[in-house]
This record gives structure tokens, C-alpha cells and sequence, in this order.
């Protein structure tokens, strides 16, 4: 997008909305940006983690505001995003983040499961950016910042779906990029490897027949996972990492369309990138099956509700 205008990049007292403030990444990413003097509209969904957040940010000596978003409300988007415009005049920025993860292979994940899962990673994040654009091509700046996945680039075994949403958003992202770049605006897309938060805990998501031991895929998930629960167990890739990457795609002065957070993340993408597509097949996937094959038909602990 070099050929076109980046825009003035972002500044302190700047107006930002990230959306699932609440938790996780959106928690942190929320706090970073308000340390560095944006102002920050933090958009949650339980109007209970409002006064926390409040006070994790006046414990950095920082502060912003929570605002209750609900990406499966339309109202609430719309309201949401009117109350930043009326308090701050315009909005700079916007940083879809907040989304919900579904963990388990295609046949195992429900039809409600499954539509909850859209609605809420594609749908949601679709809602949000519409209902900011126009503020931002009416004031001929701002960016547009969406939190996508490695999985987005290469899908991962037993997350099908969920990578699918993260495709999507990255189509989503990259579409943007042309069609916001000729009113100075830019949309980019950050790309998380494998980070321990939440979402590998209490907001795990896995679909509840994935438990179930005849599932013919119940086996090889489980291994799967174990081998997930290693890699993000060791992964040195922290939230902060994440929060300073998207401080730095709002302030940039020429902004790359795509940011990959994590070693780990960078290599996989990498490999993709330069090696033959049949090398990689055999050798990235295959070889991660030939593992979960391997640990699957070894002793594997059941399912607990803690591993779900």
C-alpha cells in the first residue's frame, strides 16, 4: 500500500476503541494504548469487569473508559460507537479483538456451536467496522486494526473452524486495506502466534462432543491438544508483545498491511511463504498428524472437565 497515503499517524489523545477489553489480549492491549496516551474506549461485554479494568489502569497511572459492546447486538455496536463520538469528538482508531474460540473437529462442533462461533469472530467484527468507517472517512484519517491468528495464515488440526473465522478476517482485512487507502485510511492486521491467556483456560472453547470417547476423532484430538498445551506452555510470546504491535501499527508512519507476533508464528508463516507447497504439506502437516497419530495411540488421560 506504499503507493498510497498513509494518513497522520495516530497520536496521543486519539480516540480508540478496542473491542473485548474485558480479557486477554484486549485487556492488555487496552491498558498499553491508554499508557501511551491515547484515549482509550474499552469495549466489554460484562459491564462487571469495567470497574477492574478501571482500576488495573490507575494502578499504571493511566486511565480510560469502559463502554458495554456486545458484537452479537446490533444496538449495542451502534450505541457503543456513538457514545466515543459524542464524548471525543471522532474516533482515530479501532481495534477488533474480541472474539470467542471453538475448539474440535469439524463433525464434532454443533450447528449452535458453530453459528455462535461465526456470528460472534466474522459477523461481530464485520458490525464494528461498519459502524466506525464512516466516522473515519468523514474525518479522512484513522486506522483499523484487527486482531487476527497465525491461523489465519495455516490452520491448525481440531481448529477448523475457528481458523476459518480467522481466514475471513483476514480477507476482511485485506480488502479493507484497498478500498480505505485512497481517504487516508489504513486497515492491518496483527497475527498472534501461540500465546497463554485465557482463551487456553476458561475460555477455551472446546465443543462439548469433543468429550464424548466415541467421537472417531476423540483420540487424535486429544493428542492434538496435548501437543498444543506444550507449545503455548513454553511459548515466550506475551500479551504485552501483542499490545506493543498494535501501538505500533496506530502510530506508525507507514504502516505494514500485516504484523506477525512470536518466533514461532514468523517461522510458520515463513516456511508457507518460501517453501515449495508440497514440501511444506508433507512436512509441516504430515508431520504434525504422523505426531498425533503417534501420541493417540499411546496411553492418553480422558478428558476431564478441566482439560474442556
Amino acid at each position: 500500500m506504499s503507493a498510497t497515503s498513509a494518513g497522520r499517524p495516530g497520536r496521543a489523545g486519539d480516540a480508540v476503541i478496542v473491542t473485548g477489553a474485558g480479557t486477554g489480549l484486549g485487556r492488555e492491549t487496552a491498558l498499553h494504548l491508554a499508557q501511551r496516551g491515547f484515549r482509550v474506549f474499552a469495549g466489554i461485554r460484562d459491564q462487571t469487569a469495567g470497574a477492574d479494568l478501571q482500576a488495573a489502569a490507575a494502578e499504571r497511572g493511566t486511565a480510560l473508559e469502559p463502554v458495554a459492546l456486545d458484537l452479537l447486538d446490533a444496538a449495542s455496536v451502534k450505541a457503543a460507537v456513538a457514545h466515543v463520538v459524542a464524548e471525543a469528538g471522532a474516533v482515530y482508531g479501532l481495534v477488533n479483538n474480541a472474539g470467542i474460540g471453538l475448539r474440535g473437529c469439524l463433525e464434532d462442533c454443533s450447528e449452535e456451536e458453530i453459528r455462535r462461533l461465526f456470528e460472534t469472530n466474522v459477523l461481530g467484527t464485520i458490525a464494528v467496522t461498519r459502524a466506525v468507517v464512516p466516522h473515519l472517512r468523514t474525518s479522512g484519517r484513522g486506522r483499523i486494526v484487527t486482531i487476527s491468528s497465525v491461523g489465519g495464515r495455516v490452520v491448525g488440526f481440531g481448529v477448523t473452524l475457528y481458523c476459518a473465522t480467522k481466514f475471513a478476517q483476514e480477507g476482511l482485512g485485506e480488502g479493507l486495506a484497498q478500498e480505505l487507502a485512497p481517504f487516508g485510511i489504513q486497515s492491518i492486521l496483527v497475527e498472534p502466534g501461540m500465546i497463554n491467556t485465557t482463551r487456553w483456560s476458561r475460555h477455551r472453547g472446546t465443543a462439548a462432543a469433543a468429550a464424548d470417547p466415541g467421537s472417531p476423532y476423540h483420540d487424535l484430538f486429544w493428542a492434538s491438544e496435548e501437543i498444543a498445551d506444550r507449545i503455548v506452555t513454553r511459548s515466550p510470546t506475551r500479551p504485552e508483545d501483542v499490545a506493543a504491535t498494535v501501538g505500533r501499527a496506530l502510530t506508525a508512519e507507514r504502516p505494514r498491511m500485516r504484523y506477525v507476533v512470536g518466533r514461532g508464528a514468523s517461522v510458520v508463516i515463513g516456511l508457507r511463504r518460501h517453501m515449495p507447497e508440497r514440501m511444506f504439506e508433507r512436512l509441516y502437516f504430515g508431520g504434525h498428524i504422523r505426531r498425533v497419530q503417534r501420541i493417540s495411540r499411546s496411553e492418553l488421560p480422558a478428558a476431564t472437565a478441566e482439560t474442556r
